[in-house]
C-alpha cells in the first residue's frame, strides 16, 4: 500500500504494488469474499478487516496508498480504517458514483489507484477535499506513499522507474516484479525497505489484466511463499 505501479504493455496492464507495514500487521493470502453482497478477491488484513489490493470479477482493480499528495499530520481517533472504505467503492455498483458520495469526514488521507473498466483513475482525499484525476490507460505510472516517502526520495523512484520503462518497451510482470524488489543501498527508501525490523515490505501483490483472464500474484516476502490465483473474466 506504500508503492504502485501502473502499465500498459502488450494488450495487457500489469499493477504492482508493495505493502509497507508494521512487522506486527501480517495479512492473509486472496482469497474471494462477499462484501456488500458483490465478490471480492483481496488479500486480507486481519486486524481491520479491510485490504489495499481488491479485484472483482470483471478485473476492475483497486489499490490504496496511504496519504495524499503531501505527508499529513498524523492522529489518533479516525472514525474507519481506509482498507475497508475501499472495500466500500470497490463493491458499489458503480464505484466512481460512489467515490463521490461517500463520507470521508475523519478518515484518514489516502490515494486510490482505481482501474475500472479500462479506465484508469486517481482519487485522493487529503482529510478535507477529494481530489479525482482521469489519467490514459495507455501510459505507465508510479506511486509513493507520501507519509513515508519524502519528495526526494519521490522523485529518486519516478525517475528509475522512467528509466525502466524506457528501456522495456514491453515489460512483461516477471520484469516489473523485479523493479519492485529494488533496494537499492539505503534500506530506508528503496522499493523493498527495512526500517529498524520495524517497518518492512511485507508483500509484493500484482494483477496482470488480460482481455479475457487475470492472474493475481501475491508474494508474502515475510513467510517467504508466493500464491498465484487465475480468475476468468
Amino acid at each position: 500500500m506504500c508503492t504502485v505501479s501502473f502499465v500498459a504493455s502488450s494488450n495487457k496492464i500489469i499493477i504492482t504494488s508493495n505493502r509497507d507495514e508494521q512487522v506486527t500487521r501480517p495479512a492473509i493470502p486472496p482469497d474471494w469474499y462477499t462484501i456488500n453482497g458483490k465478490l471480492l478477491f483481496f488479500p486480507k488484513d486481519p486486524r481491520a478487516g479491510g485490504t489495499w489490493f481488491a479485484t472483482d470479477e470483471l478485473g476492475n482493480t483497486l489499490v490504496l496508498l496511504n496519504g495524499a499528495a503531501e505527508k499529513h499530520q498524523m492522529r489518533t481517533g479516525y472514525r474507519r480504517s481506509r482498507g475497508l472504505i475501499v472495500l466500500d467503492i470497490l463493491s458499489d455498483l458503480s464505484p466512481r458514483d460512489c467515490w463521490e458520495f461517500i463520507d470521508l469526514d475523519n478518515i484518514e488521507p489516502f490515494t486510490i489507484v482505481l482501474y475500472l473498466s479500462g479506465q484508469l483513475w486517481q482519487l485522493r482525499w487529503d482529510g478535507i477535499a477529494k481530489d479525482t484525476v482521469s489519467l490514459p490507460a495507455d501510459k505507465s505510472y508510479i506511486w509513493s506513499s507520501s507519509p513515508l516517502y519524502t519528495i526526494e526520495t519521490q522523485r529518486e523512484r519516478a525517475k528509475r522507474f522512467k528509466m525502466f520503462i524506457s528501456g522495456n518497451t514491453a515489460p512483461g510482470e516477471n520484469d516489473l516484479y523485479i523493479f519492485h524488489t529494488f533496494k537499492g543501498d539505503d534500506p530506508d527508501s528503496g522499493l523493498i525497505i527495512n526500517r529498524d525490523n520495524i517497518l518492512k515490505t511485507l508483500s509484493i501483490t500484482q494483477n496482470t489484466i488480460h482481455s479475457d483472464h487475470l492472474t493475481m500474484s501475491y508474494h508474502d516476502l515475510a513467510e517467504g511463499k508466493e500464491y498465484t490465483n487465475k480468475l476468468s473474466l
